[in-house]
């Protein structure tokens, strides 16, 4: 898998994006390659990373089995950042809203969250998530306004498809 794209959408390879990341040679520089990291662990069922990437206090709830074989009927089909609030690598705290698009017992599937990261220990970590934008933004932020999607625009989901056809059905 390393000379192939990276699951995440990023168009780069699997090796110089998520790759070093689910390794453990670095930890993710942002809070949205922190999202994009946790994305290809579930795509490749890597149960480890999704746990040590939890921020310390959410591990004790995470069920590695039930996750790994949730994985195991799912088959990841597209990842789109639709925003990210600050979560830089200079910043404490971050937002990033995302949909992720599956098939789970040959039914499609979208998944939209608006998912809150910290760092701690110059880490970041994810803190939890809300679905489709209604997360309380980190202190002092507001979101940016999400831009307008035509009925005949490339779907955000990220599945290739028209929005009408897609998300906006």
């Amino acid at each position: 898998m390393t000379g192939e794209p990276c699951p995440c959408g990023s168009g780069r390879p699997y090796a110089a994006c998520c790759g070093p990341f689910l390794e453990g040679a670095v930890p993710a520089p942002t809070a949205e390659a922190l999202m994009r990291s946790r994305y290809t662990a579930y795509v490749r069922a890597d149960c480890d990373y999704l746990r040590r990437t939890l921020f310390p206090r959410k591990r004790e709830g995470f069920n590695a089995a039930a996750t790994r074989a949730w994985c195991a009927d799912v088959v990841w089909t597209g990842l789109a950042v639709l925003r990210t609030v600050t979560g830089g690598p200079n910043d404490e705290a971050g937002v990033v809203e995302f949909k992720t698009a599956f098939t789970k017992g040959g039914t499609p599937h979208i998944l939209h969250e608006v998912s809150r990261f910290r760092k701690k220990g110059g880490e970041w970590f994810y803190v939890d998530g809300e679905p489709g934008g209604a997360a309380q933004e980190t202190a002092g932020t507001r979101p940016a306004p999400k831009p307008a999607v035509g009925r005949n625009d490339p779907c955000p989901c990220g599945s290739g498809r028209k929005y009408k056809r897609c998300c906006g059905a």
